[in-house]
């Protein structure tokens, strides 16, 4: 089946075009919205991918050309943003579904199948021929019970094969139906592939003429004895128990391995583009603080933050990511004129190129860190700049780290290396949260929390214990003298803020109750 992908991302693109690629999609791809209208009004494909934020042509306008003209081909819109008004316009522009960056690509996956199984009005059924069984859903196939191992063009040939089994192909229209648009094959490659085909089939057993030739007009499946209509595949469902159980050409961890270091080559293409993109952020920067930034700079900005957000997320960089995102919120705002917002959007910016720099190798593939995103993001809170965060820790490196990561939060965070100093520094300061280590010298971070839960000054003041104790029984021990909340270090600046911004929101919706 035939895609037509409309993004401006390259990292995104290279992402996607591989992994549609590996699920045996013919995939096209555009890099803004006018040629997006041009290949989609000119060409037939079987989904539409859009991103909202194009050059030329926006994702939305695109999408209502479409239906206007008359269009009927499903449209999945892949966007950065969130917000539920951008989905409404989405899907009121004639949108069939809508995927916010960073996504799982698993479930992206899922999603087409869901949208070309609606749009073919079926579901994806287990295709048979005789001995011959094709798993649309798997991309297994196999012949009187013994596997065939197919390559990406010679599985979409027999599956074309098998779902238009009624009709007679000609090589044009196998060409058509199976190459992209950037590539210029001939006969001879349909012809080349048709016999590579039938030479596996034999090798397992089907006969000769399994695919049959008429010369000079095209190729068919021949109806063999057992097909009880002639020229219709039979189908059963997809989870048939009676299914042979085949064998993978590959083993998923050497699959994980090759995606790894395919993303790693891809963050060092990348990675230079990205460390120039920074150059608009300091540039923005300085210029606000000269007060002479411009609305062109400042969309240009958000812009440049936009990219890099969609980048890094595809790659897995969740922190990274994060505080692009950050910067492209903040950067959208009217009140960068303030000197506060301007100290949180130089910390964004050094943060941001601080977590560029020092990223290498990337460890793992994005997938998990990605569905992890959805549930435990942290958005930017006008309302809570300048959140006091009171830390109490005896270790003064981590003492100097954790101040650097919570600014670009903008929470104006006060340290204490001393617990003996504790309730002097604590009615001087009045916090809105409180971090507390728990092996500390003189007196530890438990009988600190429950003091404080004994004083009726301080007893609903949130408190959280960051420490290198990791036992269960340190870590009951804690909720039990009435800690909020417990984090093991070593700690990133996004996962602090996040529970400390979350334990804000209760204490809020507490007092509004």
């Amino acid at each position: 089946m035939k895609i037509l992908l409309v993004e401006d991302d390259d990292v995104l693109i290279a992402v996607l075009t591989k992994n549609l690629t590996e699920h045996h999609y013919i995939v096209d791809v555009v890099k803004d919205g006018e040629m997006g209208w041009t290949y989609g009004s000119t060409f037939e494909y079987d989904l539409i991918m859009l991103d909202i934020v194009l050059p030329k042509l926006d994702g939305i306008s695109l999408c209502q050309r479409f239906r206007s003209e008359g269009y009927t081909t499903p449209i999945l819109l892949l966007t950065s943003q969130n917000a539920s008004t951008a989905k409404v316009s989405g899907l009121d522009a004639g949108a069939d579904d809508y995927v916010v960056k960073p996504f799982d690509v698993a479930e992206l996956i899922a999603r087409i199948r869901a949208l070309l199984r609606r749009s073919n009005a079926s579901s994806f059924p287990v295709l048979v021929w005789g001995d011959l069984l094709l798993n649309p859903s798997t991309c297994e196939v196999s012949y009187n019970d013994h596997s065939l191992t197919l390559t990406n063009k010679e599985y979409e040939l027999l599956e074309l094969l098998l779902r238009d089994s009624q009709h007679l192909l000609s090589a044009d229209e196998i060409l058509d139906r199976l190459w992209s648009s950037d590539e210029f094959p001939s006969e001879a490659t349909v012809r080349s592939h048709i016999r590579r085909l039938r030479h596996k089939l034999v090798e397992v057993g089907a006969p000769s003429d399994f695919i049959a030739t008429v010369h000079g007009r095209g190729y068919y499946l021949k109806a063999p004895d057992k097909v009880a209509e002639v020229g219709i595949p039979n189908e059963i469902e997809s989870g048939s128990p009676n299914l042979p159980k085949l064998v993978q050409s590959k083993s998923q961890d050497n699959q994980q391995k090759q995606y790894l270091e395919f993303l790693n080559q891809l963050w060092i293409d990348t990675k230079p583009k990205s460390i120039e993109q920074l150059e608009v952020l300091f540039q923005a920067v300085r210029k606000l603080q000269s007060g002479e930034l411009a609305p062109q700079l400042q969309a240009q900005a958000q812009q440049v933050a936009h990219k890099l957000a969609g980048t890094l997320g595809t790659l897995g960089l969740t922190i990274a990511m994060q505080l692009a995102r950050q910067l492209e919120n903040l950067l959208a705002s009217q009140l960068l004129l303030k000197k506060q917002q301007l100290e949180i959007l130089e910390a964004l910016v050094t943060s941001l190129e601080e977590s560029i720099q020092n990223t290498y190798l990337i460890q793992s593939a994005p997938i998990a860190a990605i569905a992890d995103i959805s549930s435990s993001k942290l958005e930017l809170d006008h309302s809570q700049f300048g959140t006091k965060v009171m830390i109490v820790d005896d270790d003064v490196d981590c003492l100097r780290s954790l101040p650097k990561l919570l600014k670009p939060w903008g929470f104006k965070v006060t340290t204490l290396a001393d617990p003996q100093d504790f309730w002097t520094v604590l009615q001087s300061v009045e916090p809105d949260v409180l971090v507390l280590d728990v092996n500390m010298p003189e007196i530890n971070g438990l009988e600190l929390c429950q003091a404080l839960r004994s004083n009726l000054d301080w007893q609903r003041l949130p408190v959280l214990f960051l420490s290198v104790m990791t036992d269960v029984n340190t870590q009951n021990l804690a909720f039990s003298v009435g800690a909020d909340d417990y984090l093991c270090k070593p700690i990133v600046g996004i996962d602090l803020a996040s529970r400390i911004h979350n334990r804000l929101q209760r204490v809020k919706a507490y007092q509004n109750s």
